[in-house]
């Protein structure tokens, strides 16, 4: 059953708290990022129907995937106005479908951890 899985993903996704195992092959600093991308995706392919401007918000899960990418090659300092912005969109897409409010909040988690807010 569809929602027996969300709810399996979801809870195997609190208890790493969006990052992979240590010693994984995905210990870098993405590695949080990347998990609540991917966690997001896939609560969005299972929800049903289709959500309006769904294509923009995948587009800006690209570009979050992508900054998670740059900060395990490079460990350098990310564009945090950029990936802001994407969390930002996906929050405008995603956010009034309570069956992604979980994933949504795990990906605000990750991107304030990569791009902090300014004080």
């Amino acid at each position: 059953m569809l929602v027996g899985e969300s709810n399996v993903l979801e809870s195997e996704h609190r208890s790493t708290s969006g990052v992979s195992a240590p010693g994984g092959p995905e210990d870098g600093p993405g590695a949080g990022l990347r998990s609540a991308v991917e966690w997001l995706r896939r609560e969005l392919t299972a929800h049903r129907p289709l959500v309006p401007d769904q294509s923009v918000a995948e587009d800006e899960m690209d570009a979050l995937d992508h900054q998670a990418d740059i900060a395990d090659r490079t460990r350098g300092p990310l564009d945090s106005e950029r990936m802001r912005h994407s969390l930002l969109l996906v929050a405008a897409v995603l956010g009034s479908v309570s069956a992604l409010a979980a994933p949504l909040e795990a990906l605000r988690e990750a991107v304030e951890v990569l791009a902090p807010p300014r004080i």
